[in-house]
């Protein structure tokens, strides 16, 4: 199978060695940016392009793998669709009209538009969802959840008004909003909002929020208090805290497990979670975007877009769930 990577920055490197890890060898790359295509030939030994229509052209994609940034995922998805190529997106946070639109195009067929969901192959939320399902705290009622890390450390290598987090309709706040809720609503629900604080805080030189601080209403009356921000230094934070009318669970990256205790018990009970195997420079481990781009193989092999766990539905009620809660920051003071 034909795969060609659009964009070739931190995601689509991660992207094309996820591939190769697969041992799909028939991998390309386009990019605008010379140095990219040049650093992608050299520490992959693919072939790249500079020209989108000649790399579909000379390299005849199965599929695309999109990871530019945000704004530009939507013209290459269509583009795709319009060729009968099958596309994985990366996290999306703009354009909800053209990816319904998109969804519309390709229902009831077998082309694969597969929007990212990496969090969902990650260990931590796999075993809060094991646990909650199980029934291990009884009824979920409220869960807080934090989680962030400071802007610049995303790419220490490059200045951060060299990408897409800077600016204000991508930035990386914004942008993680959707991608936390991607994973929170498979396990707990399609929430109300409710309210939402967003605001810039730090000294981080880029015109957008760097905290949103979020309260919703999950299904069965659960409450939940989520806050995302780009402002914890020196180490990312994510802790998730869910109180069940039997017990609680608590997801933590510092303790890097995930423990419950039920009514009646004495200890808590413990997980602990693989580090997985970070590739030099990265902070995540690769396996959980191996595991996620392996789904989106199988289910083009297997000509079954349900094969992938999310869809370009659920992007776009996630989305709107993120315009709903910016509508109600615009009127809390």
């Amino acid at each position: 199978m034909n795969f060609l990577v659009v964009g070739l920055g931190s995601m689509g490197k991660r992207r094309v060695r996820n591939l190769q890890a697969l041992d799909h060898k028939n991998v390309t790359g386009f990019d605008l940016r010379a140095d990219r295509r040049a650093e992608a030939e050299l520490k992959y030994g693919i072939r790249t392009f500079d020209n989108f229509e000649t790399a579909l052209a000379e390299s005849k994609p199965k599929a695309l793998v999109i990871s530019t940034g945000p704004s530009h995922h939507m013209h290459y998805a269509s583009h795709a669709a319009g060729k009968g190529i099958h596309c994985f997106i990366e996290a999306s946070v703009t354009d909800a009209d053209r990816i319904a639109e998109l969804s519309l195009r390709v229902k009831n067929t077998t082309l694969v538009m597969a929007p990212s969901c990496t969090m969902r192959y990650y260990p931590g939320p796999r075993k809060v969802k094991e646990l909650i399902v199980a029934g291990k705290i009884g009824k979920p009622l409220s869960f807080n959840y934090q989680t962030g890390q400071y802007l610049p450390d995303w790419h220490p290598w490059e200045k951060i008004q060299d990408f897409y987090v800077s600016t204000r309709e991508t930035g990386g706040c914004r942008e993680i909003v959707p991608f936390e809720l991607t994973w929170l609503n498979d396990i707990f629900g399609s929430p109300d909002p409710l309210a939402c604080v967003k605001s810039k805080v730090s000294e981080i030189t880029a015109d957008i929020d760097d905290i949103y601080h979020c309260l919703l209403r999950y299904p069965a009356g659960l409450l939940a208090n989520i806050t995302v921000e780009v402002i914890s230094r020196p180490r990312a934070t994510r802790e998730l805290r869910v109180l069940g009318s039997e017990g609680e669970l608590v997801f933590s990256a510092d303790e890097n497990c995930v423990r419950y205790i039920h009514v009646g018990d004495k200890e808590w009970v413990r997980f602990l979670l693989s580090a997985g195997t970070p590739e030099a420079g990265y902070i995540n481990p690769e396996e959980p975007y191996i595991f996620e781009m392996t789904d989106f193989v199988n289910a083009i092999e297997q000509e079954n877009p349900d094969l992938f766990p999310n869809t370009l539905e659920e992007d776009v009620r996630v989305l709107g769930l993120l315009s709903g809660l910016e509508h109600l920051s615009e009127n809390t003071p």
